[in-house]
């Protein structure tokens, strides 16, 4: 068995959760209320710039040349698909130059991201990567799983087809095929290790779903509105 097969086993039930909560099934069906959708693109946006920064930090873990130059790479197109969601999405969704000033992110997408930085922080790439793969590879899942949905929204549409894409199905498999490798030459301790990163990071997965499913909000803020 493949170590990313333990690790998706080991998170079946979350991930099952995932494929069928509330928020994924709304945009599959394309009954998501927009506003629930804008919340979580803001939220997104953020969670996306600190990937890319996490990526570039794996890149700067590997010994490989070409590992370094793929996660470099994979940086990149994480700023870019930042931009493109943005632009596409702001004028569908309203988004505005205040809406973008006045963000603050969600109590989840916070602790998401310092997830990530925390996984980095170890120095370990892969203990980094196995952070970053649940991202990947629930997104490519939904979007492999829905990719003949209808939902009569282009804007649930275009994300649904954009994850079902065969870019993203080939990097979500290099991502997979870098973590079984870098697994390979890890002690039983660090395979512990580097479990632990993934099922965090899926748990956050699920929670990200919740969260804007919710409209999330910090305790203060919903004890000033009472």
């Amino acid at each position: 068995m493949r170590f990313t097969e333990s690790l998706r086993q080991a998170t079946t039930e979350s991930w099952g959760q995932s494929l069928n909560h509330p928020f994924v099934q709304g945009i599959v069906r394309g009954d998501l209320p927009l506003d629930t959708f804008k919340f979580y693109i803001l939220q997104d946006i953020y969670y996306l710039k600190h990937f890319g920064k996490v990526h570039a930090i794996a890149a700067s873990q590997a010994e490989d040349f070409q590992v370094a130059g793929m996660l470099a790479e994979k940086a990149k197109m994480t700023a870019e698909a930042e931009l493109t969601v943005h632009h596409e999405h702001a004028e569908l969704l309203n988004i505005t130059d205040e809406d973008m000033n006045q963000f603050k992110p969600a109590p989840t997408a916070y602790a998401y991201t310092s997830h990530l930085y925390r996984a980095a922080l170890s120095g370990q790439l892969s203990q980094t990567v196995a952070a970053m793969l649940p991202c990947y590879w629930l997104y490519a899942d939904i979007g492999k799983t829905n990719q003949d949905a209808k939902p009569g929204q282009t804007i649930y549409q275009n994300w649904i087809n954009m994850y079902a894409d065969n870019w993203f199905q080939t990097s979500t498999q290099e991502q997979m095929d870098l973590l079984d490798q870098l697994a390979e030459e890890a002690s039983d301790k660090e395979k512990e290790k580097i479990k632990e990163q993934f099922v965090i990071a899926k748990e956050y997965e699920l929670a990200f779903w919740e969260m804007a499913y919710t409209k999330e909000e910090w305790l203060s803020a919903k004890s000033s509105t009472v």
